[in-house]
């Protein structure tokens, strides 16, 4: 567990980047958010690569999320990532030739575990076989999991307490934080981070986008 679970502040909706990414992070890049990403889709990859590269020159730490399923599109979605220059992939089901990809290239691999479909991506499975994988993944070389904690279809608060408590790796929250009450329970959980998009879109923090990045950030540290 960690002290205090950092933010990644997501430029997406619905599991897919906002078209004006480049200019909501450009009025929010001074905000005290360090950890940064967005989604393998829309937008094309010169798109993505210039964004990605901005960041990385205002000091922040990159992470493209691909929510994929498939073998094929998974390894995609870590060339894809590599080729944007991110600190870290996050998302995909963990494949073998995605792993060894990334241990060859230097990237930070973050898969899923449990059972993921759809998009948005919900997620199914039992504590055990996710701790299971997850330790697999690890033993495997991978630096952490994405847990869709909050996109369980059964008791999400239990499962994220048990899961960050049995594994021992960095482990984000990723998907639906969309309130305080949700913020209480990660800082009682205390994984290294979590992910908010969709929620910063909807304003369920507040009303200026950069004012909530800022406010979440001082809260955790409450």
């Amino acid at each position: 567990m960690h002290a205090t679970p950092e933010l990644v502040v997501m430029l997406t909706y619905d599991d897919l980047t906002i078209e004006d990414a480049h200019r909501v992070f450009e009025r929010c890049k001074d905000t005290k958010a360090r950890m940064w990403g967005f989604k393998e889709e829309p937008l094309p990859l010169p798109q993505m690569k210039e964004l990605f590269s901005y960041m990385k020159e205002c000091g922040k730490e990159t992470s493209l999320e691909v929510v994929a399923y498939t073998e094929p599109e998974c390894l995609a979605g870590a060339e894809m990532a590599l080729e944007c220059g991110c600190d870290m992939l996050m998302g995909t089901v963990f494949f073998d030739s995605v792993n060894d990809l990334c241990l060859q290239e230097g990237l930070k691999y973050l898969p899923f575990v449990g059972e993921v479909s759809e998009r948005p991506s919900i997620l199914e499975g039992t504590l055990e076989n996710m701790v299971s994988q997850a330790r697999e993944y690890l033993a495997k070389g991978a630096y952490g999991i994405d847990l869709l904690g909050y996109r369980y279809t059964g008791d999400a608060v239990s499962l994220n307490r048990e899961f960050v408590a049995r594994v021992d790796a960095p482990v984000c929250l990723a998907g639906s934080v969309d309130s305080y009450k949700r913020l209480d329970e990660i800082k009682e959980v205390r994984p290294w981070s979590f992910t908010i998009g969709s929620a910063f879109f909807d304003h369920r923090f507040g009303d200026d986008i950069a004012e909530q990045i800022d406010d979440v950030c001082a809260y955790m540290c409450s």
